[in-house]
Order: C-alpha cells, then structure tokens, then sequence
C-alpha cells in the first residue's frame, strides 16, 4: 500500500509485502528516508483530489496559472510483481512538471546501486530491486533521480516502479494507460458484489476497499494498518507496528465482509485463522504476519526520528508475545459467524477448536495483559474473562445448533460459572457499571460489547449503566477512549497519553443503538463520518485537542466499526426515523 501526500508525493511504501522494509519511508523522518514525487513544477498541495467511484485509483488534480493536471495512481492486482502506476495527463494549457524519486531500501537506511538498462532505471540493494518504466527523459540530482516535463491537455505521461527480487531476471514492461483501466475494472467487478442498501452506501463502499486493499491475498490476512510507529499521542512513544494480523478482529471482520456479501473474503480471512492458530492451544498468539508467522521481534530504527519526531520508530511488535485470554474466545466465536453464516467446513477445524476449548478451560482464571496489550501487569480483565465465557457459548451452540460433537454439559455449567464470576466481580453496584478489571475504578470500552457477544441482553439495566459510565467517564469530545492510561495508578505502564480510539466510537454507536436511543446513535455515527479524511479514508484514533487523525493508517478496525455500525443503523431505523 502506498501512501500519497496532497502534494503528490508517495511517503510511505513497503515492497513487496506490507510488512517488508520500506522503499519510501519520508512519513517517518524526511526525504532522506525515501519519497516518489510527481507534481507541478511550482510544487504546493493539490486543488483537490478522489478515489475514483467504486475504486481505489486516486486522482489528484491540480490548478495553476499554465492550466490543469491530473496525476492518477495505482497498485494493480498482482501478476507476480508489485507495481505503483502514476499517469500524468494534461486537462488543460501546458504545465510544467517534476518527477523526483529517491529511493532507499530498509527504511531510509540504505541507498541502491542505480544505473539505466535498456531505456529502464534499475536500483538494486541487496535482495531488492525496483525498476522504473517511463518515456520521460531521467537524470540523477543529489542522489535522487529527477525528470523535467511539460504536459498539454490530452496528453499523457506513464511512470511505472516494479518491485522485483534482484537475483531474477528483469521484469516485464508494463504499459501504464492501459493497467490504469484494468485496475480500475477489477474495482469495479469486485464491489459489484456488494449487498448494502442502506443510507451510508458511499461510505460503506469505501470502508470496504480499504478493507480489501488492506488484505494479503495469497493467504487471506487482513493488516490492521498499512504502516508502523504512527503516533497515538503526537510527539509520544506510543508508536506501534501495525502491520500484522490481530485474532481480535476476527468476528468483526467477518460480521462486516459476510454482512455486505463479500463470501470468498470472508471465507479466505476464516481460512488464515484456522492456519495461523493450528498447533499447541498453548502457543496462540494475539497476532501474527500475513503468512502466519509467528515470531514479530520487535526494534528500534534509531536512524528515522518519526513522524512529527515522535520516537522511537518501531518495526516488529513484542506484544505478539503477550498473554491474552480474549483472543481463544475471539477465535471461537469467529469460527462460530462463519459457521452460522454456511461458510463450508473446512477439514478438523472442530478438532482444532475442541483444542482450544480444552485449553481455555484450565486457564480461563488466569490474569492477562488484555486486549489492549497493556504493557503493565497481569490483571483479571472483564472483557477477557467475558470472551472466555463466549467461546463456551459458542461451543454449546455448536452441539445445540449444529449438530458438532462434544461435552456439553460440562461447558454449560463452566459458562454458568463464568457469568457469576464476572458478574460478582466485575461489576460495581455503586457506580451502576462493569469495570476494566476486577476491583477497578477504570473503565474499558470494551464494555461496550457485552450485549454483543449476548453476555447480557439489551435491556439488561447493567447494560445501560455501563454505556451512561462509558458515556460519562470515557467519551472526550463525542469521542471513545480505549480507557484512562492514569487509573488505578497507571494501568498500562507506559507515560503519555492517547487519541479516542474509532473502533470504540462505533462500539457506543452500536451499543446506544441496542439499548434503543437510536437518535443518540445516528448523531454519534455522523460526527463520526465527519471526521474521515478528504478521501474517505479513517486512522486508528483521533485526538480531540488537536482535531486531527492520529495512529496508524488507514486502519482496518475502523473500518471494519464504520461497516458494522452502519448495517447495524440500517436494520434498527425506527420507522418515525426512516419517514423523516
């Protein structure tokens, strides 16, 4: 995934994969570590710019005193190597451009061998190698290749930069006109399977691209984010690498791509759980690489300062080695979706859940890190002592319901036992509200999803006392956080603060929907909407005192919420709402 600046410069790019090293890292220092401009000569930020509709080809114009120009880009479907495409196309007069790419491998910290073959420009380091294709006329500046040009309306001018291992042979050319179209299509066929008919259907569109843009296809992995160490708090070390897959998305990936009609994605994503937790119960993880690697050592990259100068910049994640008990529940009850919503069994993957529940019965009682990876101690988590409960639910419906084989009775009564636990000891009668863990004073907006999950229905008055604390203690601005990292004397271990996390926004949408204030709901929902980037496109967090996006981006969970949320709006309108 490449990401392009309002000035036409793409920041941020990792190839082959999203997790290999990135080519152009300037989002994370400057334009030493690496960038892809193309843009008027005169520079500036863009007059405007769009996701072309039902697709993910970016158009960016800009308006200057010579005339128009449009720069379009795209990544096409694979053909055995990645490609970025930029087509440079005239609108209107003349106008001068610049071409300027600067590539250096690893994160900024390696500058290629680049020499021209055959009329194309090679860089070439180590394993790497990228190969431009373009008829405009190149020369080296300062260790960055430049290229000067004029472009009239109607005329258009191909760049094409191919990754490619550099012990094969050189790639293939590409015509870049004609990938622009062919690119566009595949978009374009591909949501022409979407089944939404609700009121958000732009929105709902676009969070499904990005969704699909984000996932690996040759295994069905879904990256929670396209890039790493984007601050949480401006200037802070909250910096994270989110370029993994997160087990806790599981349901909620599955909810929104089998709710909108997108099967086979649905189908590849259940495909990648069951590969990635096969194996010793003991050993599941909380994430792991698109292809299922386990082992995510976590670094320090000392030469990029961050973005904003928020260090350090982090490659890797070590809380893919922490203990969270949420993560079995999470596992079963996304089996649990695709197996409710027909998705073909796929071989043993009962017998590999009957090796999960196993576990999880011998250690449903033991403290955790949470499903924030707090990086504090171990503590009894509500929300994971409540996923414990959910994946013994789920395993009695798979007797009750679907005919699997296994010892119900005993789940049942170790279900009861769970519920009364949680409910003695995760739940403060004073205050009217579940706590973060037991005997907290601190919340968690994870809360939020305990009528989800059907701990308690909707009516429940536990239910509503939580979402009112929720409301009361964790919402700045309209917005969600996660929870406070300062209660209960600092309950994450790390200094700072952090932006209101969108995942758990939507969470309160969906929650004030479900205990019936649908118009709270749909206010919350559209100030939501509001705070999407000119091209549709969501961070993880958002920070109320600066008013911008923050964390990782474009960040899947957030997507995922804004899907979930809408469809869930849609099917629980009121019909004086819906008349209006």
């Amino acid at each position: 995934m490449a990401l392009v600046g309002r000035n036409g410069s793409i920041d941020w790019l990792c190839l082959p994969r999203f997790d290999s090293a990135a080519c152009f890292a300037a989002l994370l220092g400057d334009e030493g570590a690496g960038f892809w401009r193309i843009a008027p000569r005169s520079g500036g930020s863009c007059t405007r710019r769009r996701y072309r509709e039902g697709s993910l080809v970016l158009e960016t114009e800009w308006d200057t005193p010579e005339g128009t120009v449009r720069v379009s880009d795209a990544m096409p479907p694979r053909d055995g190597a990645a490609d970025v495409v930029r087509i440079v196309e005239g609108v209107s007069g003349r106008v001068p451009m610049q071409m300027e790419l600067r590539l250096r491998f690893d994160y900024g910290h390696i500058v290629p061998w680049v020499k021209r073959e055959g009329g194309r420009l090679s860089a070439i380091a180590g394993p790497d190698s990228v190969w431009l294709d373009t008829p405009a006329r190149l020369q080296g500046q300062d260790f960055t290749t430049v290229a000067e040009f004029e472009v009239s309306a109607g005329e258009r001018v191909p760049f094409v930069l191919t990754h490619h291992p550099s012990h094969e042979p050189a790639p293939s050319r590409k015509v870049g006109t004609h990938v622009l179209e062919s690119t566009d299509a595949f978009w374009k066929t591909w949501m022409s399977q979407l089944h939404y008919d609700g009121e958000w259907d732009e929105a709902v569109r676009r969070s499904l691209i990005t969704l699909k843009a984000l996932t690996y296809q040759p295994t069905g992995g879904i990256v929670a984010a396209a890039t790493t160490s984007l601050p949480e708090s401006l200037g802070g070390v909250r910096n994270w690498d989110y370029r993994y897959c997160w087990l806790r998305d599981a349901t909620f990936t599955l909810q929104a791509l089998l709710g909108t009609g997108f099967v086979a994605e649905a189908a590849a994503w259940r495909d990648w759980l069951l590969r990635a937790v096969a194996g010793d119960p003991s050993d599941l993880q909380i994430m792991y690489a698109i292809d299922g690697t386990r082992r995510l050592s976590e670094l320090e990259l000392d030469w990029l300062p961050g973005y904003e100068g928020a260090s350090p910049v982090r490659i890797g994640n070590a809380a893919a080695g922490q203990l969270q008990l949420d993560v079995w529940g999470e596992v079963l009850d996304g089996l649990h979706v695709a197996r409710g919503a027909g998705l073909a069994t796929v071989g043993d993957a009962w017998d590999l859940q009957l090796a999960l529940l196993e576990y999880l019965e011998g250690h449903w009682q033991d403290p955790d890190n949470g499903l924030w990876e707090v990086r504090g101690p171990r503590r009894d988590f509500v929300h994971s002592k409540v996923m414990a409960w959910a994946g013994m639910d789920r395993a009695v419906q798979a007797v009750e319901r679907f005919g699997l084989e296994g010892p119900v009775d005993r789940w049942r009564l170790l279900r009861s036992q769970i519920h009364a636990e949680v409910c003695e000891y995760g739940y403060d009668a004073d205050r009217r509200t579940f706590t973060q863990f037991y005997g907290s004073q601190g919340l968690d907006a994870a809360l939020l999803l305990i009528p989800q999950v059907g701990f308690l229905p909707w009516d429940d008055p536990r239910v509503s006392g939580t979402v009112d604390a929720v409301q009361r203690e964790l919402v700045e601005d309209g917005f969600v956080l996660r929870y406070r990292p300062d209660a209960d004397g600092g309950v994450d271990g790390l200094p700072g603060i952090e932006g209101a996390f969108l995942a758990c926004s939507f969470w309160l949408v969906d929650a004030l929907s479900g205990i019936g204030r649908y118009e709270e709901a749909l206010s919350h929902f559209e100030r939501l909407l509001a705070l999407r980037n000119d091209v549709g496109l969501l961070s993880e967090e958002y920070d109320p005192r600066h008013r911008r996006q923050v964390g990782n981006t474009p960040q899947a969970f957030s997507h995922v919420g804004l899907v979930n949320s809408a469809r869930h709006l849609s099917g629980t309108r009121p019909a004086t709402a819906a008349s209006t």
